[in-house]
């Protein structure tokens, strides 16, 4: 059993695993030289694998291992080499990783490969579909910073399926709906500029727990004022990238061991307050059924200020690569069309990452002709909408059944 429901509802009860289970643990080397583990669960008989990765979580006790487990389905559940520690997330090098994870059960003679992005796992899978189809002379060269990534060589099979469940758009550009963008001092994180204040009574904000309701005008200026946040950010990355590729420079030339440091030596963003989406305090936005709160707990105007969250501690590279919605390669809408396999699209309908219109525009932007996009009853991590009602993963398991049992799988 997994941890007993906590916060957010981060943490589901969970099925157990079929006594039938065979369960077995990789290590992996990627194409580049990184290692990488995973976990393979099968059952008898069983000949289509699912997938399951994240580039920034373990999923090894994800809550649907022993929903898909039980309908028959062999289970891959694959840390990234940023698993727990996404300080330097490159998301181009995490391609390598799932590729890694896909030869090795494309070698295990599966008959077929179905992909399954849960949150920030569905825009990496997309990212890793729209790589994959591409020929390897098409495939990208180079992370946003310019950190050469050899994509070009890497053996990328094409998975069979993709399912996605609760995928939000990207993490760029999903922090770009979190950021707070009245932080008036990046080096202070109790600074406040108090006209964009999401949490000031001035501006909208209720009593916590109680539907806040922002005006029109302060909505377009505060997520105007994200955007210009998030750009400012960006001018700093390339800052230090720079930085360190002067010094990376001088060392070719010079040999200096000052240089060769310095070159190795990037410093660390450090990025404040990012839980203060306005749709988490006002639920009037993009209606859904969700409740109060955050992904992280019940009063933003607190987990706002904590430690938890997005992106507090990053290298610059890392906020090129990932965090900003101006420079990420990975973003669902922009790779949704390089997948090509059947999909399936699981909405939750009590989500506050991936809200109906976001659903909607994912599911128009992906490239195959056979998608189907259904809606279950649940929160982001696969909650119940409410306190006795099945959790959303369990009913979410039941279309992801019938959908692979409908095509064969």
């Amino acid at each position: 059993m997994t941890s007993p429901r906590l916060g957010a509802g981060r943490y589901i009860e969970s099925a157990a695993i079929p006594e039938s289970t065979v369960t077995s643990a990789h290590e992996l080397s990627t194409s580049d030289g990184a290692k990488v583990n995973g976990v393979l669960r099968t059952t008898p008989g069983a000949t289509t694998v699912v997938s399951l990765m994240h580039p920034r979580q373990d999923l090894t006790h994800h809550v649907l291992v022993p929903e898909l487990l039980a309908r028959g389905y062999a289970v891959w559940t694959q840390g990234a080499r940023s698993t727990n520690n996404d300080l330097n997330l490159i998301h181009e090098q995490a391609l390598l990783d799932a590729a890694a994870g896909q030869v090795l059960l494309r070698d295990r003679g599966f008959d077929r490969r179905v992909t399954l992005g849960h949150s920030g796992g569905g825009t990496l899978f997309a990212f890793y579909h729209q790589q994959a189809w591409l020929t390897p002379e098409e495939r990208l060269t180079a992370a946003p910073s310019g950190r050469r990534v050899d994509l070009a060589s890497a053996d990328m099979p094409v998975p069979d399926a993709a399912v996605f469940m609760a995928p939000h758009p990207g993490q760029g550009a999903l922090l770009q709906r979190l950021i707070d963008p009245s932080v008036a001092d990046e080096t202070d994180p109790m600074s406040v500029d108090a006209t964009l204040d999401p949490f000031s009574p001035d501006n909208g904000f209720a009593e916590p727990g109680t539907s806040s309701t922002y005006s029109p005008e302060f909505v377009m200026r505060y997520r105007s004022a994200q955007a210009d946040r998030v750009a400012r950010l960006d001018a700093r990355a390339r800052e230090l990238v720079a930085g360190t590729s002067a010094a990376r420079a001088r060392f070719a030339s010079s040999q200096d061991p000052r240089d060769r440091r310095a070159a190795l030596a990037p410093q660390v963003m450090t990025v404040y307050r990012t839980d203060a989406d306005l749709r988490f305090m006002d639920l009037s936005l993009d209606p859904n059924d969700r409740p109060y709160g955050s992904l992280f707990g019940r009063r933003p105007d607190l987990t706002d200020y904590g430690l938890v969250g997005f992106c507090r501690l990053v290298t610059a590279e890392a906020w090129l690569s990932t965090w900003s919605a101006n420079t990420t390669n990975a973003d669902f809408l922009r790779c949704a069309p390089g997948v090509r396999v059947p999909s399936l699209f699981v909405e939750l309908t009590g989500d506050a990452a991936c809200f109906p219109d976001d659903a909607r525009a994912m599911v128009a932007a992906l490239g195959s002709s056979d998608v189907e996009h259904r809606r279950v009853a649940g929160t982001h991590f696969g909650g119940p909408i409410a306190s006795g009602a099945p959790t959303g993963a369990s009913l979410a398991a039941a279309e992801i059944g019938d959908w692979l049992e409908a095509r064969g799988f």
